[in-house]
């Protein structure tokens, strides 16, 4: 079972997504919200997988939303909902720790995707907003996300981030690199603290900054 909550600040809109997330068997709604203060405080009383999180919002916005569920419910995993295409918002929230990023304008069908990409893999993009992050990225014009790079990664570090970013799962990556599940997991957290990224959003962001992947 997928547990969800949902933050929107408009009442129609949260609605459907409720019915359209009812339609799904293996989904089970846990509570909705106007705004990121609401939120916060559902999430202290219900077990959440994985939060639908809109970006404009009064009281607290999605960008403090986020901050605050990084902090506080670092389990947790988030889908921003957003009606903006650009790369700055984008990159900003996977810099943040968002796992996935759905533009409002969606099908149903890419929103299922979505949430079940980010309940396996950790992390999901669409073809749009990949193909709007790698430009963006690759022109370095705009958007320049903060990673390190003091600590290079190994060859084996980097087979694993490149499978990561193919949205293999870990027993995938297993299968491929002929190594224990385990030791995939300690490859990635090694990643992540090298590279300083919050997720394994972060680290396809990380990896397109570098050309280590593109989509």
């Amino acid at each position: 079972m997928i547990r969800l909550a949902i933050a929107d600040d408009q009442p129609l809109f949260r609605r459907a997504f409720v019915l359209l997330l009812r339609d799904m068997p293996d989904v089970q709604v846990m509570f909705d919200s106007a705004n990121g203060e609401e939120l916060l405080t559902g999430l202290k009383g219900n077990e959440v997988d994985i939060v639908l999180l809109d970006l404009e919002m009064p009281v607290m916005d999605g960008v403090e939303a986020l901050r605050r569920i990084r902090e506080e419910h670092t389990k947790v995993k988030v889908i921003v909902l957003s009606t903006h295409d650009d790369e700055r918002s984008i990159v900003r929230m996977m810099e943040l720790g968002a796992n996935g990023y759905v533009l409002k304008t969606a099908e149903p069908d890419e929103v299922e995707t979505a949430i079940r990409s980010v309940k396996e893999s950790g992390y999901f993009f669409s073809d749009l907003v990949s193909r709007v992050m790698l430009q963006g990225l690759v022109k370095k014009e705009s958007v320049k996300p903060v990673f390190n790079d003091v600590d290079p990664l190994s060859e084996r570090e980097l087979e694993v981030l490149r499978a990561i970013c193919q949205e293999m799962t870990t027993t995938e990556i297993a299968g491929k690199l002929f190594l224990s599940p385990r030791t995939v997991e300690f490859h990635r957290n090694n990643i992540l603290l090298k590279t300083g990224a919050r997720n394994v959003a972060g680290l396809v962001v990380y990896a397109m900054t570098r050309g280590i992947y593109a989509p």
